[in-house]
């Protein structure tokens, strides 16, 4: 092999493999953090108790290797219904549930505190945004026949 085909070898293994870290197919390679489920029709009767509110909620999902902050990171539905995260770190491969009424905010549960349903039961879009309003991910369902949807 010559000295020129092989420093032209050379730059196109070098070449293939830099370019999937500078491209999005690299980037969701390593994971992602996204909405992962939705549970938008608490089981049985919607009497706006804090269990009934608190059976709907949002599963975020961390599949990337790294501890994620997502302080100021927004959640909201399409009528702009909004749950802002305080100081929280999503750890690697772990989630937390979005849930709708009251409670303790733990490494796995957050809640929204609020005392009326955000979830429409028969369709919606839950949107996550990063602090600087960048969108996430979104997903959306139109099944009122169905409690919940994988994302």
């Amino acid at each position: 092999m010559t000295r020129s085909r092989f420093i032209a070898l050379l730059a196109t293994c070098v070449v293939a493999l830099l370019l999937p870290l500078g491209t999005a197919g690299g980037a969701q390679a390593a994971g992602a953090v996204k909405i992962s489920k939705i549970y938008y029709n608490s089981p049985g009767k919607d009497d706006r108790s804090n269990a009934s509110l608190n059976g709907e909620w949002v599963r975020i999902t961390n599949s990337t290797t790294k501890a994620v902050s997502l302080k100021g990171w927004t959640l909201t539905d399409a009528q702009k219904h909004t749950y802002t995260f305080g100081t929280f770190t999503l750890g690697a491969g772990k989630s937390v549930t979005v849930r709708t009424g009251s409670g303790k905010n733990t490494a796995s549960n957050v809640y929204q505190n609020r005392r009326a349903y955000v979830w429409n039961n028969d369709k919606d879009t839950a949107t996550l945004r990063k602090s600087n309003g960048t969108k996430v991910h979104s997903c959306s369902y139109n099944n009122p026949k169905v409690e919940f949807k994988n994302c």
